[in-house]
């Protein structure tokens, strides 16, 4: 086995300590700030629209099982190969020793040892889900333009278009996709939403939307986005999703779910069920707007409410699960214990999915179901503050769907999906029904 040398865990070459100052003028690293942007050229792929085309609806494409393969897709892995055979990559993550842990959920374990022990002390606070952009902090237009793969955005007439040698067009802001130097897994990279807008680390419906068509333009059912707010484990306070390839079904794809409402875009919520974590489920939509909004919606109401949260974005659009956390609450509390601590394990979106990566060899020798569940059910909120959180996420979904009605949680189980909607008003522990 290759031995892979440990370096501190930053997504880009240019996060590193004593490199926070804004280059000079003219400063020649071919950085994305104003000194070196004029006049660069980057590949540009435009998405199709995920909304009315031509006067039709166009419905939400789930991944077949014997798929072509697409454009985006293989863009992608060209793009994030070349810059590998480039030398870009902090270390060689196809070196990294992988196994699906026996059990009933098959949690993934990867030893990756390139993902230094000691992170890097976070750059703003842990307890605050809302915080202002802050120029003096590491962001991605610090980042060389050789980390940059392609821009991203939506189509003007609805079709899938790509140039191979775009003008950057800064005064629109456009949006990057990006390599992650310490990468999870293979094709590793970074979504960057309207990257010169400076955009702190919150959801908003526009980027929100934007990730969702990458997943299904990339239409590989191996190939997931996910999204760390702020609290709980991005580490960046600038606007990104990542998104990488695991050719094995996730852990928290496999769990049953139970229905809670139908929205009136055809958005089907349900309840994850039997899993360490507890979360909402998305599913479904008349068109890919109406899962985008209804998701980010949820994402907006949880951001306002100070509530850390991950996304994750599955089956190529088609799933998408949101997952309240208070792993570093209680981390600032003293309530977890040595030997969670021991592990330098922080539970982001891709650890609470189930992929658990790992950077001591102990701990991946003695990886175990109880072990994963044992750390992921520190991550979950409580049943009872669950109900406070799922109970404001209806509100506000509610209160832009007309076409649901607060229900009181106990009764979700015996609400007929033929109930007549009709809106009435109930505490903040009740759930928003059909």
């Amino acid at each position: 086995m290759l031995s892979i040398k440990r370096v501190p865990t930053v997504v880009s070459n240019y996060q590193k300590e004593g490199s926070d100052e804004s280059p000079a003028e003219g400063c020649g690293r071919n950085c994305l700030k104003s000194c070196c942007i004029q006049g660069a050229r980057l590949p540009l792929y435009a998405c199709k629209r995920g909304d009315k085309i031509g006067g039709k609806e166009l419905p939400l494409l789930g991944c077949k099982e014997h798929y072509p393969v697409a454009f985006l897709d293989s863009l992608i892995l060209g793009e994030w190969e070349e810059r590998m055979q480039r030398g870009l990559f902090r270390y060689d993550v196809t070196a990294c020793e992988t196994k699906v842990i026996p059990g009933e959920y098959g949690f993934i374990a990867q030893l990756n040892e390139g993902r230094h022990l000691k992170k890097r002390p976070t750059e703003f606070r842990v307890d605050k889900v809302l915080q202002p952009f802050d120029e003096s902090k590491f962001n991605f237009t610090k980042v060389g333009q050789e980390e940059v793969l392609f821009q991203l955005e939506p189509s003007d007439d609805g079709e899938a278009q790509f140039s191979p040698n775009a003008p950057i067009d800064v005064d629109n802001s456009p949006s990057f996709v990006a390599i992650n130097v310490s990468p999870i897994e293979y094709g590793h990279v970074l979504l960057i939403p309207r990257i010169f807008e400076c955009l702190p680390q919150r959801i908003d419906h526009e980027s929100f939307l934007l990730a969702l068509q990458m997943a299904v333009e990339a239409g590989n059912p191996y190939f997931r986005l996910g999204y760390n707010s702020l609290g709980a484990f991005a580490t960046i306070n600038h606007l990104h999703f990542q998104a990488y390839y695991l050719a094995m079904p996730f852990p928290i794809e496999k769990a049953p779910t139970r229905k809670i409402t139908t929205l009136s875009g055809g958005v089907k919520v349900s309840k994850l069920l039997h899993y360490p974590v507890r979360g909402l489920v998305f599913e479904g939509g008349h068109t890919l707007e109406n899962l985008a909004n209804a998701v980010s919606e949820a994402c907006i109401c949880l951001q306002h409410n100070n509530v850390p949260y991950n996304v994750l974005i599955s089956d190529c659009g088609r799933q998408i699960f949101l997952l309240p956390q208070c792993y570093a609450e209680k981390q600032a509390l003293g309530e977890v214990s040595a030997e969670l601590l021991e592990t330098q394990v922080n539970p982001a979106v891709w650890e609470i999915s189930g992929h658990m990566v790992l950077k001591r060899k102990k701990d991946y020798d003695e990886a175990s179901e109880a072990n994963a569940w044992r750390l992921l059910a520190e991550v979950s909120l409580s049943e009872e503050r669950y109900e406070e959180v799922t109970a404001l996420v209806f509100q506000a979904i509610a209160s832009v769907d007309m076409n649901v009605k607060p229900q009181c949680a106990e009764e979700v189980d015996a609400v007929s999906p033929s109930t007549q909607p009709s809106m009435v008003v109930g505490s903040q522990k009740c759930l928003v029904l059909l």
